[in-house]
């Protein structure tokens, strides 16, 4: 984390929106009537994937990719003008929602107005040909950074777009571009606007190894995260997606989060998601993993005797719900709140299914995000120490504590998700904090009923259950 984040980020949720799939006119307008809806969930901050006009030469799919852009500085005509920007930007301030948006500087399109201006400062593969380092990448040209004139020429954007009115930045593939710019582009804009929102999209080790082997630099977390407010969770997200096919076991994969709260320091924040505009919709992932899992495993005893699509409802909900418990910042890709399993195309005109607001489960899927992500903005989220204590088989717990200045425990939020579908169990709470081993009593937020412990033992039934004591807000 940056020495200027505001520790409140961790109290905040963002909502990701790609303008043209979000409504049925896929543009501004679209989505500024929508606005009331998505500040109704609860969330701080919306994230515009790129509202840039893209890219003719080598596009992807009938309307290209929004990530090939052909004008960092200006607007996309599929969604409006820059005064219908302005209006969004406008409507979204006017609800308290902050606004950021996609900034793509690691590349252009191959017939960006930037190359047709100054065409040197681009990298050049072996043929002495502008082009892309990763293959995938076919529909782009890298930028050199080695290159100053190049450096004040992207900062002057970054700045221009905050005297439009954004609130912040998500910066894609962070990690290619030198940990100087984001410095320089970081202190330029806190010039104009000190509060500005930093997030690096990190990448996965492989990738980072990938970069590396072919005598490229490539950033780690650790080092995005000295300037920026966030990073991705990409560092543990391969291992969640093992754990979700059953690759590995849940005690493996809480290891792997306890390191991350280990190898970074306590003040770090990460993007906490379950999908993505990169990735599977969460609601697809269960649908195929659970019924591998369901054919091929004894994950859980209970899978066997209920149905594939009421395990899938009850682990995506707990999966849900923990997403927004954890430390840090909390991303919804819209349609998430709906379970929405159809994941738009980057390249078509392939609008959400908004018909999934008349399901009743996903109703109830959506009253349970909203839950939780009012539960994100107390107190003890802001400033609580978080970690990960043991809990019994197939669930997993976490916690934020206070603690006076001699130490004595003042407050705690625990959160038990059954992850798992399993059986009812006891959690011995009294084993992680001394404190409690005689009956003390515990308060549901959501409904303020009361829990009391018996030696210590705990007694959960529930699928998803958080409790609090003491000092909380």
């Amino acid at each position: 984390m940056a020495q200027i984040t505001n520790p409140s980020l961790r109290n905040k949720t963002i909502y990701s929106v790609y303008v043209r799939n979000h409504s049925k006119t896929g543009d501004f307008k679209g989505l500024i009537a929508d606005l009331e809806r998505i500040s109704n969930l609860g969330v701080d901050i919306i994230w515009l994937l790129p509202i840039y006009p893209i890219g003719a030469e080598k596009r992807k799919g009938t309307l290209g990719s929004p990530y090939a852009i052909s004008n960092h500085r200006a607007i996309n005509p599929e969604f409006g003008t820059m005064d219908d920007f302005s209006n969004f930007i406008e409507a979204a301030h006017g609800r308290g929602l902050a606004v950021i948006i996609d900034i793509v500087f690691n590349h252009t399109s191959a017939d960006s107005l930037m190359r047709k201006a100054n065409p040197n400062w681009f990298w050049k593969n072996s043929n002495g040909v502008p082009g892309s380092r990763i293959d995938e990448w076919s529909d782009v040209i890298e930028l050199d950074y080695s290159i100053k004139e190049l450096w004040n020429y992207q900062i002057e954007t970054l700045k221009d777009w905050i005297m439009h009115g954004v609130d912040g930045f998500r910066c894609d593939v962070a990690p290619l571009i030198p940990l100087p710019f984001w410095f320089d582009a970081r202190d330029a804009c806190s010039q104009i606007k000190p509060d500005t929102i930093w997030i690096a999209e990190a990448v996965e080790s492989s990738f980072i190894h990938a970069v590396r082997r072919m005598g490229f630099d490539c950033l780690s977390d650790c080092e995005l995260l000295e300037v920026f407010d966030l990073s991705y969770d990409y560092d543990v997200y391969p291992d969640w997606i093992s754990l979700i096919y059953g690759a590995i076991d849940l005690k493996h994969y809480v290891d792997r989060l306890r390191i991350q709260e280990s190898t970074h320091r306590e003040s770090d924040l990460k993007l906490r998601f379950l999908e993505n505009h990169d990735q599977s919709r969460a609601r697809k992932l269960f649908a195929t993993a659970s019924f591998d899992r369901h054919i091929t495993s004894t994950v859980s005893s209970q899978v066997q005797g209920s149905s594939h699509a009421g395990y899938i409802q009850s682990t995506l909900a707990a999966w849900t719900a923990f997403s927004l418990f954890q430390k840090g910042t909390t991303l919804i890709y819209a349609g998430q709140e709906y379970m929405a399993s159809h994941q738009p195309s980057l390249f078509n005109r392939d609008p959400i299914d908004w018909l999934t607001k008349s399901d009743v489960n996903c109703v109830k899927h959506h009253s349970l995000l909203i839950q939780f992500i009012a539960l994100k903005k107390s107190g003890i989220v802001r400033d609580g120490y978080f970690w990960y204590p043991p809990a019994p088989a197939g669930y997993i717990a976490a916690a934020y504590e206070r603690r006076d200045s001699n130490t004595s425990l003042i407050g705690l939020r625990i959160g038990v998700f059954n992850v798992e579908a399993q059986p009812s169990c006891k959690f011995n709470i009294g084993t992680h904090w001394g404190e409690l081993r005689l009956d003390a009593v515990f308060h549901n937020p959501f409904d303020n009923s009361k829990s009391v412990l018996d030696r210590g033992i705990l007694a959960i039934d529930d699928q998803i259950t958080i409790l609090d004591w003491g000092l909380i807000d």
